[in-house]
């Protein structure tokens, strides 16, 4: 790890008057600097600015900093949240990470994180060694000539099917987005991954309020069940009624450069019988516009059958 400089900033005035990498949890940024990918030369630790905290007056509020551990366990996060949460990390990682953090964590695309490979997110026109190497875990929607590699972050899919927002701060005042429109795809620019400016600071995540996503889940699939990234994942809400689905929220990950929501599916599933054959229908959706590669192609039918199962899991109360 090179050297650099640390400070402290102890409020959000403090934090965003100084240039620098901010620090939350320290979870991937503290790796990327271990392997040479990042190289800050001031690192702000805002442990100390009051960024915690979770409400749910009115829909569900995070400040930034609070830890994945404890929204995971509040008795008031939708089940969608707190699953993709509980099985995005090892019980030690949630009681450091943050949810801001996570929002931001960047890819584990092997290529990435080897400086001696090309990489177009890390040296922008280096090229793409996923496009042609080993690209099993890549992405099959959202990509480009430029870059192929997936979105790490599992709670961000289950909050983007749930329209949450972020609120952005910097020195000149604050702005909200909507977490979908956030985040970048990647085009012939992948080393743009959001729509962050320089010197802004993720202060708050909101949900807004969705009685029926109670009835929610996220279902990840994974080559072993421990600490793993997803190969496919589905956060599902559905609202049912009298044996039809009424309303739909999807979102998948595993499979985007981006949380990926299936607006698609979404359409699909109104109105239909709230049955497997319909299920299926609509999941066939999913994979319109997927682009696999030499080795994931079969991440096309994976897709599928995760979105099903997800909504089986939420009709049937299937744990399968």
């Amino acid at each position: 790890m090179r050297p650099f400089e640390l400070t402290a900033p102890t409020t959000v005035e403090a934090a965003v008057a100084t240039p620098g990498t901010f620090l939350a949890g320290g979870t991937t940024l503290v790796d990327l600097m271990k392997l040479d990918v990042l190289t800050p030369q001031h690192v702000l630790d805002i442990n100390q600015v009051p960024l915690r905290g979770i409400d749910t007056t009115d829909g569900l509020r995070f400040g930034a900093l609070e830890r994945m551990g404890t929204i995971a366990a509040h008795p008031g996060v939708y089940p969608a949240i707190s699953r993709a949460l509980l099985l995005s990390a090892s019980q030690q990682l949630r009681n450091m990470a943050s949810i801001g953090g996570n929002l931001l964590q960047r890819t584990r695309c092997s290529y990435f994180r080897d400086t001696t490979m090309p990489c177009n997110k890390r040296v922008p026109g280096s090229g793409c060694s996923a496009l042609t190497g080993a690209n099993r875990m890549h992405a099959i929607l959202g990509t480009s000539e430029s870059c192929v590699a997936t979105h790490a972050s599992d709670v961000a899919v289950a909050l983007v099917a749930l329209d949450a927002r972020l609120r952005l701060t910097d020195a000149t005042g604050s702005r909200e987005v909507a977490l979908r429109d956030f985040y970048e795809l990647p085009g012939d620019t992948p080393a743009v991954e959001n729509d962050l400016r320089p010197g802004e600071l993720i202060t708050e995540v909101f949900v807004p309020r969705l009685d029926w996503a109670a009835n929610s889940t996220y279902v990840k699939v994974r080559d072993r069940q421990s600490y793993e990234f997803a190969l496919c994942s589905a956060a599902v809400a559905l609202d049912v009624r009298d044996g039809v689905v009424a309303d739909a929220r999807v979102a998948a990950g595993g499979v985007g450069t981006v949380p990926w929501r299936l607006t698609g599916v979404e359409a699909a599933l109104r109105g239909a019988p709230a049955t497997q054959a319909s299920f299926e229908t609509a999941a066939a959706a999913a994979v319109e516009g997927a682009r696999p590669l030499a080795e994931n192609a079969f991440k096309v039918p994976l897709l599928q059958r995760t979105i099903v199962r997800a909504l089986l899991e939420l009709t049937e109360g299937s744990s399968r």
